[in-house]
């Protein structure tokens, strides 16, 4: 007799009593031993326990699995017929069963302290991809299946999950007009009313849905998800080499779409451009995320009275290095903390445009409220240039026109 049925003879005698087929009474101690299948082991078990006088046989129907292995040629059929509907470089079956059948394992291994099985549902997964993987032709992959064919075994029904496409690149917004992502309407929060003209929408298009509407159609998705490198104002525009982005689809039936050509469907836009595309995995949303590069600004500046060019000149020089307490402002308080947030000024230069006008180039750390350095917001932020300055100043115009990253490009 086999040294691990000797040492656990009494126990599997006592499993064998519960009225279990072979395959649930081996899965019972499938980690005791290797080298077979779970339905040849409690074909050992019990022969062991006939051989040293207990004649427990089989049942014609298994109470545990309902004989639910008999129907692997049908699972794995209809995973075939899922998987090979869509793209992906492998796959991996996953189930749903009967939650009392769960419940009748969870007892009969509690009942008998059992703490070498293996469950069930790990056993399906296994056997019924070894019948599917010949009908696919594609590797299995545990640990990051792009595609997981889930078989509800009660119905024979599969339902799949794929693993989002992300793309990343860069965008540079040529428009006032639109924010960087999806803004839903605050009247009916998403719904559609009279304000928005039943769109659900604040604004009719973004940086985001003029890319990812045209993507998420060639990768027969669900939905698109946009990650910025940080945003910009709605009024605002970004240019230069643009703003790091990560294009999230999700549920894509085709994964290998051509990038050139959705770069090029995506700036027929006069709104906003694309470029850098490349296929990325989902560990760059994160990085791209909580990246905190600094950022150059240029902005359009109005005082409210005549100013001296050469005074304007000297208290740009002046802020180099300078740090700021900026507290949340008036225009963006209804969705953000209040709070005070130290941010610094790296450098300012100035050109005086007119009698009351002039434009300001900066680099300030990431997170910098712009236009409130500038006006200073009834003293919300100190120090500001109009507190320096001694003249009521406004940005009219702001354009980011660096996203100070280099590893980014």
């Amino acid at each position: 007799m086999e040294q691990w049925i000797s040492e656990n003879i009494d126990k599997m005698e006592a499993v064998a009593r519960e009225g279990i087929c072979d395959r649930c009474l081996g899965r019972m101690f499938g980690k005791l031993s290797t080298g077979m299948t779970n339905d040849i082991r409690g074909s050992m078990i019990r022969d062991a326990l006939k051989e040293n006088g207990a004649d427990v046989p089989a049942p014609d129907e298994c109470p545990l699995c309902d004989d639910v292995f008999d129907s692997l040629d049908i699972f794995a059929e209809a995973v075939a017929e899922k998987v090979v509907d869509v793209e992906s470089d492998n796959f991996l079956v996953g189930c749903r069963v009967d939650p009392a059948m769960l419940k009748m394992e969870k007892d009969i291994i509690e009942r008998h302290n059992l703490d070498r099985f293996e469950s069930i549902k790990t056993e399906l997964n296994r056997e019924i991809g070894k019948v599917a993987l010949p009908m696919i032709h594609r590797p299995v992959e545990f640990k990051n299946p792009q595609c997981v064919a889930c078989v509800d075994v009660r119905f024979a029904d599969v339902t799949l999950d794929l693993s989002p496409v992300f793309i990343k690149g860069r965008y540079t917004k040529l428009s006032r007009e639109i924010p960087q992502t999806i803004w839903p309407c605050r009247m009916c929060h998403g719904k559609g009313c009279p304000r928005c003209n039943g769109t659900g929408k604040m604004y009719q298009t973004s940086v985001q849905e003029i890319i990812g509407d045209i993507a998420l159609e060639m990768c027969q998705g669900n939905e698109h998800f946009f990650h910025g490198m940080g945003r910009e104002d709605i009024d605002a525009l970004c240019l230069g080499e643009g703003r790091p982005f990560v294009l999230e689809i999700s549920q894509p039936k085709r994964r290998d779409i051509d990038l050139d050509e959705l770069e090029m469907l995506a700036n027929q836009s006069d709104l906003a451009h694309y470029h850098g595309l490349q296929f990325t995995e989902r560990a760059e949303v994160q990085r791209t995320k909580t990246a905190t590069p600094s950022k150059t600004y240029r902005v359009t500046v109005k005082a409210d009275s005549k100013v001296n060019k050469e005074r304007v000149v000297e208290v740009a020089l002046s802020f180099k290095n300078v740090h700021l307490n900026q507290r949340t402002p008036k225009r963006v308080e209804h969705r953000r903390a209040d709070l005070v947030r130290d941010r610094e000024i790296l450098w300012v230069e100035a050109e005086v445009t007119g009698e009351d006008t002039f434009n300001l180039t900066l680099e300030t750390e990431s997170g910098t409220y712009v236009k409130e350095f500038v006006s200073g917001d009834d003293g919300r932020c100190t120090p500001s240039f109009s507190e320096a300055l001694g003249v009521q100043c406004y940005v009219q115009t702001l354009d980011v026109i660096a996203i100070n990253n280099e590893g980014m490009k």
